[in-house]
């Protein structure tokens, strides 16, 4: 029964991934706004219905990875060692996320596609910022339950706000010199650790 389950999510993992990699393939060939659902399903020959149950919009295709990402972080803050202090707990919780995006969407072009999208997509720039900061809120909750003492409503979201701006921003510039998956890792650890020297 198990193994049966194991098969029935791998399926589930590879539709997902074939329905992102058409949707990439045919937003960079021919515009984002001229691409249909219907067409990125039929590319990755799935019914419509098949995207629906895996995004809810075309903007979400774009953001496939980015809850994986929070609920990775949010893991790693959650699996705080004891004795462990914050700014090791905060490096270890952005480098998943980090090392997510360099497995995932930076060899696949999906954020490079992204990051140009963004900057001339209303719907996607909408997209990206409620995400943005649902996912800062959800991190800076759960780094202020991991560390009460240190941290308040105040000082842990600045915290959280400067160290995922600070990496998407190395990411964005990098990504906008046409680096390649480990520059852009690179960048991002750069900027991390820039971000966690300050933090006491």
């Amino acid at each position: 029964m198990v193994e049966k389950l194991g098969l029935r999510e791998r399926k589930k993992q590879r539709t997902r991934q074939a329905l992102i990699e058409a949707a990439v393939r045919l937003f960079e060939d021919r515009g984002y706004d001229q691409v249909t659902v219907a067409e990125i399903a039929d590319a990755a020959e799935v019914s419509p219905r098949t995207f629906f149950l895996h995004f809810q919009t075309k903007e979400d295709v774009l953001l496939a990875n980015t809850d994986v990402r929070v609920d990775l972080a949010l893991e790693a803050i959650a699996e705080r060692h004891a004795g462990e202090r914050l700014p090791g707990v905060l490096v270890r919780a952005m480098d998943q996320m980090i090392f997510n995006a360099w497995d995932r969407d930076l060899p696949s072009g999906l954020a490079a596609l992204r990051a140009r999208l963004a900057a001339s997509e209303p719907a996607l720039q909408a997209r990206l910022l409620q995400r943005y900061l649902t996912a800062q809120a959800e991190l800076a909750q759960a780094l202020q339950r991991a560390f009460p003492d240190s941290l308040d409503t105040t000082t842990a979201p600045a915290l959280v706000g400067a160290m995922v701006g600070a990496v998407s921003a190395s990411a964005m510039s990098a990504l906008q010199r046409g680096d390649g998956p480990d520059e852009v890792r690179n960048a991002m650890r750069q900027a991390m650790a820039l971000v966690a020297r300050s933090v006491t």
